[in-house]
């Protein structure tokens, strides 16, 4: 074969092979293991919303571009101040767990883009902590209720988060602490030392009160049963036990000296005996 003929065919192999060396980075990709992917077809539908690539490793049209998202938990960290019901500034420390919701990407590229995080994520934390903190006042959200308080926020942001228009997945949230100004803490604090002291004194007196009671019930009941006797207590009564305990005294074998009391109703005396 004539060489000259040869050559335009080297010509285009070489200027093909310089062309895929160079375009490889835009050809080959790896996604690797907690990541995904989600497509733009610059001449074809433009964002594949619905199609989502996994770990591996995938071949594109260089004039294509794959955006790349990191789907495993993430944890930002946020300080800020907020006004109680009461006006009062606090300052509040927030950490928070989540991840983008692997095959919905697509749709977080569409409205937020890569910046997800500083876009949707920390935005939505904030506005949640102050809703729910504005709610409370400063005493309840330092001492009382702080409970309540966190358990309100995890609900607002998880229903933020899990909005079909922004498709995040909220793992934790935890508040890291609450500051207030030292005078404000210090007064709380007072508060509720007394307000301690107050229930302990109440609770002395609940107690004694109640035992208090229990002795007028037993009493009660003692003279009642005293009542109940005495007036079972008649004349015919006493002169028949006196009679039955005058017969078994009368039986017993053992020595004794009894003496009948006066009267025609008298009872039996023990002086004496073995």
């Amino acid at each position: 074969m004539d060489n000259k003929k040869l050559l335009p065919v080297i010509a285009v192999g070489v200027v093909g092979l310089i062309l895929v060396i160079a375009l490889s980075s835009s050809i080959f990709l790896t996604i690797h293991p907690g990541e995904a992917g989600v497509l733009f077809e610059k001449f074809g539908k433009g964002l594949d919303k619905e199609h989502v690539y996994g770990q591996g490793f995938h071949i594109i049209a260089p004039w294509n571009t794959m955006y790349v998202y990191n789907i495993k938990e993430q944890t930002t960290e946020e300080s800020m101040d907020v006004l109680d019901k009461n006006g009062l500034s606090i300052s509040v420390e927030v950490s928070v767990r989540f991840n983008p919701m692997p095959n919905k990407i697509g749709y977080v590229h569409e409205i937020f883009g890569t910046n997800y995080v500083n876009v949707l994520v920390i935005p939505e934390v904030r506005s949640a902590v102050r809703q729910v903190m504005g709610r409370y006042s400063a005493e309840e959200i330092y001492s009382t209720k702080r409970s309540e308080v966190e358990l309100s926020i995890i609900e607002e942001t998880e229903k933020s988060f899990s909005d079909e228009r922004n498709n995040i997945q909220m793992n934790a949230l935890l508040i890291r602490s609450i500051n207030l100004p030292a005078n404000i803490t210090l007064a709380i604090e007072n508060k509720l030392r007394q307000e301690q002291e107050a229930l302990a004194y109440e609770f002395r007196l609940q107690k004694e009160t109640s035992e208090a009671e229990r002795k007028r019930i037993a009493a009660l009941g003692e003279a009642k049963a005293n009542a109940i006797i005495n007036s079972s207590l008649t004349t015919q009564l006493l002169r028949m036990r006196g009679i039955e305990a005058t017969i078994k005294l009368a039986e017993s074998n053992n020595s004794k000296v009894i003496i009948i009391g006066s009267g025609k109703d008298g009872l039996p005396l023990i002086l004496g005996g073995n």
